[in-house]
């Protein structure tokens, strides 16, 4: 991977990087759509990281869907898939990771321990062999995209990292690759994510400033479907994801909710 990458790169190309964990959608469709129209040559990576699950049934569950990934990659114009194994990555006695600060307590982190520690240190591991100019990822994982812009710019790692918009579902319905563990009845049920963060967003553009109202909004519309169980709904600042009491700044609104036996992410801005 990094002979490719570095001979892409004396010959003057432009290296292009989409990490994923493959269950490949339209919504890795669409970051690879960006990359491609951006760069010369274009990876795409597929691994399960061990390192980011707290749970060992999430891990295990986790689809893997290895042909009709690679069909997908081949059909939007993907120069390589780099798709290393867990010896590879993690070989014997492997003990070195990279660790964030405030950044990655609170969110998913408060509730995934060592998640965060999972993915930048394979987030790092990946640019070191891809060695991209630029690397795209959705704002689904809001969270994750901010810690990999900190670490980027912490540890002066040169590569450009493009967060784009989150693809949706005409109903409003987020896309992840755990939507396909949801019932057909769990599946309707799971659009109260998108219902809440319509409500607050409402609530913000009106002119509603304070958190705690707007908060109380969203959790309404979760609370009212009987298998959706909470896990955190803040509302954090943009760029560093401090909590916030008062929309004063470009903010974000960030939920985690188990529908079911499933567990869904999803955010969106209150600016």
């Amino acid at each position: 991977m990094r002979a490719y990458s570095e001979n892409a790169r004396r010959e003057g190309k432009r290296v292009g990087f989409v990490p994923t964990m493959g269950a490949l959608h339209a919504g890795h469709m669409s970051l690879v759509d960006y990359a491609r129209s951006a760069c010369d040559a274009l990876v795409v990576s597929i691994f399960v990281n061990p390192l980011q699950f707290d749970r060992a049934d999430d891990l295990d569950g986790y689809p893997r869907t290895w042909q009709a990934d690679l069909d997908m990659c081949a059909a939007h114009g993907v120069d390589v898939v780099y798709y290393p194994t867990a010896d590879l990555m993690y070989p014997q006695g492997f003990q070195t990771k990279v660790s964030l600060g405030p950044m990655t307590q609170g969110l998913c982190g408060a509730h995934r321990p060592g998640h965060f520690d999972g993915v930048t240190t394979v987030v790092l591991k990946l640019f070191n062999a891809v060695q991209p100019h630029l690397a795209a990822f959705g704002e689904k994982d809001y969270q994750q995209l901010a810690v990999i812009k900190r670490m980027v710019r912490d540890l002066d790692l040169g590569v450009e990292v493009m967060g784009r918009p989150t693809v949706r579902e005409k109903d409003g319905l987020a896309l992840s690759s755990r939507n396909v563990r949801l019932s057909p009845q769990e599946r309707e049920e799971a659009l109260c994510l998108w219902r809440g963060l319509n409500q607050a967003r409402e609530m913000a553009r009106g002119g509603k400033k304070k958190a705690s109202r707007l908060k109380i909004a969203a959790e309404a519309e979760i609370k009212a479907v009987a298998s959706a169980r909470l896990e955190y709904l803040e509302i954090v600042a943009a760029d560093d994801l401090t909590p916030l009491e008062v929309l004063d700044r470009p903010a974000r609104m960030a939920m985690a909710v188990w529908v079911g036996g499933t567990r869904l992410i999803d955010n969106a801005p209150l600016d």
